[in-house]
């Protein structure tokens, strides 16, 4: 039987009321993104299948906003006002963490992504929520 390739990490919100775990591999791919919304807050996307994310404290203190398409749903601690993960319109079956929210650093593969052409390039995200095989 081989090792599980994937290490359970917490991280959270600023004032520590919302908390959640992520299942990562060593090297992890993570995404910058210039879109209007990425590039106004600096969040560094782990795209992770919905298997592979827990919330552990303070669901209730999450707060929604949605715009456009009314796809993504974007959840921050309705306290601090930060952003740790929300459920992105490329990968609606998954969650997108945010790196810079995690409590250790890990090791990423830093790609950039064309948010500001979405349409275009979108299917370029689809595999990262996919269980592996």
């Amino acid at each position: 039987m081989s090792p599980d390739p994937f290490t359970w990490r917490a991280g959270g919100c600023h004032c520590g009321g919302v908390r959640f775990e992520v299942a990562l591999p060593q090297l992890v791919e993570a995404q910058t993104c210039n879109c209007s919304m990425c590039a106004k807050t600096g969040f560094i996307h782990i795209i992770v299948p919905e298997s592979r994310f827990r919330v552990t404290q303070g669901m209730e203190r999450l707060a929604e906003y949605t715009f456009n398409s009314r796809v993504a749903k974007h959840l921050f601690c309705s306290e601090c006002g930060i952003k740790s993960f929300y459920r992105p319109r490329s990968n609606p079956d998954g969650w997108s963490v945010n790196a810079r929210c995690l409590d250790e650093t890990a090791t990423l593969d830093l790609t950039a992504f064309d948010g500001q052409n979405w349409e275009a390039n979108a299917d370029q995200l689809a595999h990262l929520s996919l269980e592996p095989s």
